[in-house]
């Protein structure tokens, strides 16, 4: 009687065909299993704007020998602040919301460094929120602020010219977060303002202005 054959032992390629995973992404194509490649964000335009346009015109004026030596933006700090919250805790969570929709990254919450009597405030109370903006999204920023914000202001004629503490920084004050269009009229608890602080590498405010007209700040008309 013929013995019941036995199965042949599986080589080594139908092993690695069972045991094989979906590859997550194709090499050379970089498409994924799906098939679609996966998303990047665009560079900043305002950046390569910087490089091609503003650095040549200041090295131009300025007289520059090294490309080091021309100002350049460095950081964007924004400031909001919210002393309501010594009896409303509720007024923070709606200023980091704020601030998280704005600066396109989580802010932290500022403390009082000392306590006030006659405010009721204590160190260590929560009084604001801060968000420090560098790289690619301190650009985003800055070209949404200019280009789409600040003409969203009630009667715009442009930002002041002379708000520089003399050492290249330039500060600009808002009265409501509603001239960003990420803003949701409906989904605000209150209107608040901000402090938006521009730091630059200038060596003093003649450099500081000169660098963000170029790149495109709407001073107002002397």
């Amino acid at each position: 009687m013929a013995k019941p054959e036995q199965g042949k032992p599986e080589g080594k390629k139908e092993k690695e065909q069972k045991g094989a995973k979906p590859q997550a992404a194709d090499a050379k194509s970089g498409k994924g299993a799906t098939g679609a490649r996966p998303k990047s964000a665009l560079p900043p335009r305002l950046k390569a704007f910087y490089r091609e346009q503003v650095l040549p015109t200041l090295m131009r004026e300025f007289q520059f020998r090294n490309v080091m030596e021309a100002p350049r933006l460095q950081k964007i700090v924004i400031n909001i602040g919210a002393g309501e919250a010594i009896g409303n805790a509720k007024v923070l969570e709606g200023a980091v919301k704020d601030m998280t929709i704005i600066a396109g990254q989580k802010p932290f919450v500022t403390k009082a460094k000392k306590s006030i009597a006659t405010f009721k405030l204590r160190e260590g109370m929560p009084i604001g929120v801060k968000a420090t903006l560098r790289g690619d999204n301190m650009y985003y920023f800055l070209d949404r602020l200019m280009n789409i914000a600040l003409p969203r202001t009630r009667d715009f004629r442009g930002v002041p010219r002379e708000a520089f503490d003399g050492r290249g920084n330039y500060t600009l004050g808002l009265r409501e977060q509603l001239i960003f269009p990420e803003i949701d009229y409906d989904m605000i608890d209150k209107v608040r303002g901000m402090e938006i602080c521009i730091v630059t590498s200038a060596k003093n405010d003649d450099q500081a202005r000169r660098l963000l007209q170029l790149m495109g700040m709407p001073f107002r008309t002397q």
